[in-house]
């Protein structure tokens, strides 16, 4: 599939987006073939409100499918296909132009159309039932208003055809888009917090082979990191063969992270080098542009794209004149050169490769989808019930020139930064059955996926990995899988809740040193004895009793606000200057600071985390409010930027003192495959948005414990635990 490099240039002359109308009636002919097709399908609610949905056919089921997932909180559906196609700011207003312009320059509806025209029959039914369902949702739910999309589309699938949280398509950055089309500065704020600083985006997975469970079967853990709430937990068969559960994300008709009878597959964010910048040499020639491409001149491809945005007086509009090179669309400027950037983008070939894995029976077929070579943000853990475990890192690595650094913009002009076809699987730095038994993958580089038998770095061209050193979580999960035998379930549960720490036993002793090289008489020797104290008997391991986990936790936070620009100026990372050159006065200084936020917020730097680190969940709103006066629970688990496999990204907001989470673990799994599947499974808070539901926050205690739950995959296990069947609509 060499030709998927390509896929950028399906973009066409973007048309403007509508006024959003009123929801459009649907014809009498409409009515009655969606109350036929909801015939053939049936959802069965557990008691936890999880929609295990059965259709005839394929396209049944994923009929089903949506209808459930707008029933569970169709807000969330339409909103990511409103950010999809670019139509945010027609509900959100000119605040997000940008956003809307920065997807309308990649995923323009007439391509879509267009892509929606030339699939194959089987994969246009699927679509035609994923629209179906929602508008009969739609229809069978009057008091339900839309913000923007009136009636669902089959094309419209392809728009968001991927899953995972950002995409590719993150990489463009607001800021710098503006500042080009938009003739304004880059703020220095937009600038933001160094990576080191900000919450590691991701997930964890773990396979372990048969000769390291009780068990002698293949298991699998599934521990996507996301912003809470994105996705929803179902199960979906039909009688041609699909039965997939786990996690689908809102508006999607396929299980994004989940598993099926004989195989399960977990997704994490990779660090590969797959999105490319060019330096583009322009002139100006005429009433145009030309580009310099070896000894050539070629002409810069202009587009207008036109964004309505919403005003408190109706709609308005705005329209930019956006340039293509051959690389791709001009999305910065540096230094006076137009900056163009590169990236697989094959909405159709991705919606294949997402749907038909689900199908898949053995590690054969799951790789034969992965010959489609359209995953291009992800790696794959995968297990099947034949005792297979495997790791493929990423899917779409675009084979260059190794000469180049391409983690920096290389020179658009020369002819040999050009994309040679895509890196064969088997290219790629990928493990199948390592001897040592499991194979786990943290976002972080495949150098350990294995440990003594991972993929060896010299054997394959630098851009496979972005040039990121081991992460916390990669040291951490080496320390739970090493001579580690004997994996049931419960200890799988026990290894992906670990709660040791590792950033802190690095991070600490120059600050016991500091405290001991205190002059006699110095007033900080008193200050602070009890803290060092606590900090000194410390286990390094989180817990809701843990006094030692808040005051680390804030010291280091603190620490990094005083000493990043000096971090930035030495060229280390946060981390490494933290440990090896921040001054002892810096660190003692921030240590006292700690103790006193502790004291002021809190009453008492003797706070336990569990005070401090909440959940909360008070409305089915997508950005949540807190309130320190409402209802939260106590979590122990903290941000993964500490180097905990379980993810709990929280932080204060506007009058609160305590931290509520908002993105982190939001959906985790631990799967046994053999002659039937076994699993357990949590997704934060519950399965439904609406706060009046009992499934709102049925889960909450269960998720802030790590008390993961049976899952029903099979219809005996259903017994005794339904809640509700039904047919769409009735």
């Amino acid at each position: 599939m060499k030709t998927l490099v390509l896929g950028l240039f399906l973009v066409c002359t973007p048309s403007a987006a509508q006024t959003p109308q009123p929801l459009q009636q649907p014809s009498k002919a409409d009515i009655a073939a969606w109350q036929r097709q909801a015939q053939n399908v049936t959802i069965i609610r557990d008691d936890w409100g999880i929609a295990h949905i059965h259709g005839k056919t394929d396209a049944d089921a994923v009929f089903g499918m949506m209808y459930a997932q707008g029933e569970d909180d169709f807000n969330r559906v339409e909103t990511n296909y409103i950010n999809a196609m670019g139509r945010l700011a027609e509900t959100e207003g000119e605040s997000a132009v940008y956003r809307d312009l920065r997807m309308k320059i990649f995923i323009d509806p007439d391509s879509m159309k267009a892509l929606y025209r030339v699939s194959p029959p089987w994969l246009k039914a699927l679509m035609n039932a994923y629209a179906n369902g929602l508008n009969y949702y739609l229809y069978t739910h009057p008091q339900v208003v839309p913000r923007v999309i009136t009636r669902f589309e089959p094309w419209m699938a392809l728009t968001f055809s991927e899953g995972s949280i950002g995409g590719d398509i993150e990489h463009v950055r607001l800021d710098q888009l503006e500042s080009f089309y938009g003739k304004a500065p880059v703020p220095p704020a937009s600038l933001g917090m160094r990576d080191e600083e900000k919450e590691p985006s991701g997930s964890n997975g773990i396979a372990i082979g048969p000769s390291n469970t009780l068990s002698h079967h293949a298991m699998l853990l599934i521990n996507p990191h996301t912003s809470f709430f994105f996705r929803a937990e179902q199960q979906v068969s039909s009688d041609e063969g699909l039965d997939a559960y786990g996690a689908a994300t809102w508006g999607q008709f396929f299980i994004y992270q989940g598993f099926n009878p004989r195989i399960g597959w977990m997704h994490t964010t990779s660090g590969v080098n797959a999105v490319d910048e060019y330096l583009e040499t322009v002139t100006k020639k005429g009433d145009g542009y030309v580009y310099r491409f070896g000894a050539s001149e070629q002409p810069v491809r202009s587009v207008v794209i036109t964004v309505p945005y919403k005003t408190a007086s109706g709609m308005d509009n705005k329209s930019f004149t956006v340039y293509w090179t051959r690389h791709g669309p001009i999305v910065r400027a540096i230094g006076g050169k137009w900056v163009s950037i590169r990236m697989m983008y094959d909405p159709m070939h991705a919606l294949i490769q997402s749907y038909t894995r689900t199908k898949a029976r053995d590690y054969q077929s799951f790789r034969q989808a992965m010959e489609l070579h359209a995953n291009s943000s992800n790696n794959t853990i995968f297990a099947d019930a034949d005792g297979d475990i495997a790791y493929f890192h990423a899917n779409f690595i675009p084979r260059r020139d190794a000469r180049f650094d391409w983690t920096k913009p290389v020179d658009g002009s020369d002819t040999a930064t050009e994309w040679h076809g895509v890196l064969p699987v088997d290219s790629s730095p990928n493990l199948l059955n390592p001897p040592n038994g499991w194979l786990y993958n943290s976002n972080n580089w495949p150098w350990s996926a294995a440990g003594p038998n991972s993929p060896k770095r010299a054997n394959y061209p630098s851009y496979v990995e972005n040039g990121r050193q081991e992460s916390w979580r990669g040291y951490h999960a080496l320390r739970v899988l090493t001579n580690r035998t004997h994996f049931t379930l419960d200890t799988l549960i026990a290894a992906a809740y670990d709660s040791y720490l590792p950033a802190f036993p690095a991070m600490l002793p120059p600050l016991f040193r500091a405290y001991d090289q205190l002059l006699a008489g110095d007033p900080r020797h008193d200050q602070l004895s009890e803290q060092i104290a606590v900090l000194r008997g410390w286990d390094d391991r989180w817990g809701v009793a843990s006094v030692p986990t808040s005051l680390g936790v804030f010291w280091v936070e603190d620490l990094g606000r005083r000493v990043r620009d000096e971090a930035a100026r030495s060229g280390k990372s946060l981390d490494d200057y933290l440990t090896g050159s921040a001054t002892p006065d810096e660190l003692l200084a921030s240590l006292a600071a700690a103790s006193d936020k502790l004291a002021s917020d809190f009453g008492n730097w003797r706070t336990p985390w569990g005070d401090i680190n909440r959940f909360q969940r008070l409305t089915g709103d997508i950005v949540q409010p807190f309130n320190d006066s409402g209802p939260s629970i106590p979590v122990g688990f903290t941000s993964s930027r500490f180097g905990s496999l379980a993810s709990f990204a929280a932080r204060t907001y506007p009058g609160t003192k305590k931290r509520y989470g908002t993105e982190g673990n939001s959906f985790v799994a631990v799967v046994e495959f053999g002659d039937s599947v076994r699993a357990r499974a949590i997704t934060a808070g519950g399965e439904s948005g609406d706060p009046k539901s009992r499934h709102f926050d049925d889960e909450a205690q269960r998720y802030s414990t790590g008390d993961l739950r049976v899952v029903y995959f099979y219809p005996s296990q259903l017994v005794g635990h339904t809640e509700r069947e039904y047919h769409p609509g009735s």
